[in-house]
């Protein structure tokens, strides 16, 4: 099907109303139009049920990225992680539907090529990667995440090890390191190995950690650009058109944002 618009949105996180709005303000059709999410489209926001049920019934007209609030629902409701009280959950695990809602949410990447100069990631691009590797490593998780044993990934994915990259890890190293790179990425090292404590913008962060996106990439091509979401205290601030972040803070009281891919134009509700 070729759509007439395709447009990408920033965090939504059960922001439900917020949602509606956005999506009226951009006159999305979803007879005519392609809508992409950047992750997290749970959590912390007033109506997680909601917000999954409506982007579920969109059908073919909807994909997203998984952020890791989407990975921690899913922990959460197999009852390997327990709720938090704010992030506002409990009606969604209380759902009738909610088995079919997880496994149609379980059925989404960490990463994706929307076409060909346009990538969607929750988190980032680690800055030793391509796209194209992005994509495969985010498929070595999904065989994971998809599979009757995907509980098995869930308890192993939380933990902050390893911090740095190498081809050569292996097993479930190898795999928390890809899930951590893709969802919770915002600043690095000298040395490129993953920073998780710092989350402010990076005007007021220590000068011994970078943002990812300012690490030189040699694998992006020139008219490539990497489209995510996580970090609302970054308030769209890449000083670069290959990065273009689209958190900007919504369930915080601020703006939620999507794009027009065709056109390159943001359009934005207040909360």
């Amino acid at each position: 099907m070729t759509y007439r618009n395709t447009f990408v949105v920033g965090d939504i996180q059960g922001c439900y109303s917020g949602l509606q709005r956005l999506l009226e303000k951009a006159k999305f059709s979803a007879d005519k139009d392609k809508l992409f999410a950047v992750g997290d489209l749970v959590a912390r926001g007033e109506d997680s049920l909601s917000t999954l049920r409506f982007l579920k019934s969109l059908g073919s007209s909807f994909e997203t990225v998984l952020g890791n609030h989407d990975l921690h629902l899913l922990a959460v409701a197999n009852k390997i992680r327990k709720p938090k009280k704010a992030d506002n959950l409990q009606p969604l695990l209380d759902a009738p539907d909610l088995k079919a809602l997880l496994d149609w949410l379980r059925r989404f990447p960490l990463a994706k090529k929307i076409n060909d100069n346009h990538t969607i990631v929750h988190a980032g691009l680690y800055p030793h990667w391509s796209t194209d590797t992005l994509v495969s490593l985010s498929d070595e998780v999904s065989k994971k995440l998809q599979s009757k044993h995907y509980t098995d990934f869930l308890k192993n994915m939380y933990g902050n090890t390893p911090v740095k990259w190498s081809d050569k890890l292996e097993g479930e190293s190898r795999t928390r390191f890809i899930v951590n790179a893709c969802t919770r990425m915002r600043f690095l090292h000298a040395d490129t190995s993953l920073e998780f404590e710092t989350k402010t913008h990076p005007g007021q962060a220590s000068k011994s950690v970078v943002p990812w996106f300012k690490v030189d990439n040699l694998h992006l091509k020139a008219q490539e650009q990497v489209l995510f979401g996580h970090w609302a205290a970054l308030n769209s601030e890449t000083q670069d058109d290959r990065f273009v972040a689209l958190d900007t803070g919504y369930v915080w009281g601020q703006e939620m944002t999507i794009l027009d891919v065709n056109t390159g134009k943001l359009i934005q509700v207040h909360a």
